[in-house]
């Protein structure tokens, strides 16, 4: 048979391909804003519906008709803010953590499921005692209240999401105004705006180099022996570590750039298909929904942030009608 070139099976822009650590993922860069606000939100991913939208887009093919769109429905109930960590440059190696500050006194009973909490904790005094010009930035830590849901969780997710502002102390003044307050999507997120969105997978295991890297089985004419095709140079020691070779599929960190926020809603009637999401029920609280499909599966907690690849503008189209057909 004629030699056969092809790129390579299997991109290395992933590697390692390993499992997640936790199930929802970690943010390492935010957007830089200058004006004091949160710079991202999460929720919980409750399934997939379409759209009938309204195209406005001056120079689309299908101007002033309407055309149907795939989305993702998250339910985003409020978050609380737990805590203020404080960043200190360290030279060549970056920011890195120099202390943190609980901002309670007491605190939620459904953090004691995630967390060993500190007893007699006095968050008034260690506020007073804070040197801002020790640190060059400070980010909120916030949990999520998912027992308001209807996807049957009761442990919180805790993570760090990024604030905008010039200044330590601007950001310390606007997160000192969010304490004992709950934060509400419509706060932080606005509609018809692009956002990235990070996410764990779905798990799919342990997986042969066919369906893990696209390696091409030989044909079935080729000459004797199995169908196994090579998938790396013969004949060394070592096996590199470049090699496409089977292992673990999905449950990856993973992070999509742009997707469009088309609407923002507080009416959970106006999305909740007949007899609830598949594997989910039925969406209690403020909702967002965003073109396309989202990595991850069901319940998963999606985190979405300001584009950080610049301020791109989402497509000028009105949501007209949403799907309420039943998944099941």
């Amino acid at each position: 048979m004629p030699t056969v070139h092809r790129p390579r099976a299997g991109s290395l822009q992933y590697w390692p391909r390993k499992r997640a650590k936790r199930v929802y993922a970690r943010v390492r860069s935010w957007f830089g804003s200058k004006t004091p606000s949160l710079l991202g939100f999460a929720g919980y991913k409750a399934g997939m519906t379409h759209v009938i939208v309204k195209d406005n887009r001056a120079n689309s093919l299908t101007k002033n008709d309407n055309i149907v769109w795939p989305v993702t429905v998250i339910e985003c109930p409020a978050i609380k803010l737990l805590s203020l960590k404080f960043y200190k440059n360290s030279g060549p190696y970056g920011s890195q953590v120099a202390s943190e500050i609980f901002v309670a006194n007491k605190f939620d009973k459904s953090l004691t499921r995630k967390l060993k909490l500190p007893k007699n904790y006095d968050a008034d005094k260690k506020l007073k005692g804070l040197k801002l010009e020790e640190y060059n930035d400070v980010r909120g830590i916030f949990f999520t209240q998912p027992r308001l849901t209807g996807a049957g969780k009761k442990k919180p997710e805790v993570f760090e999401i990024g604030v905008g502002g010039a200044e330590v102390k601007s950001k310390v003044e606007f997160l000192k105004g969010l304490i004992g307050k709950e934060v509400r999507v419509s706060d932080v997120m606005k509609q018809q705006k692009v956002v990235d969105v990070h996410s764990i997978t779905k798990g799919k295991g342990f997986q042969g180099v066919v369906k893990r890297m696209g390696v091409t089985l030989k044909s079935h004419k080729s000459e004797k022996g199995q169908r196994r095709a090579v998938v790396a140079p013969e004949g060394y020691a070592k096996v590199a570590y470049t090699a496409p070779m089977g292992g673990q599929v999905g449950n990856h960190t993973r992070t999509e750039y742009n997707k469009e926020l088309l609407l923002i809603g507080d009416k959970p009637e106006k999305v909740n298909p007949k007899g609830g999401f598949l594997h989910y029920g039925l969406v209690k609280n403020d909702f967002i929904l965003i073109k396309g499909s989202v990595p991850g599966t069901t319940k998963r907690l999606i985190k979405f942030t300001e584009p950080i690849r610049g301020r791109i503008s989402a497509s000028n189209v009105d949501v007209q009608d949403i799907s309420l057909r039943s998944k099941q």
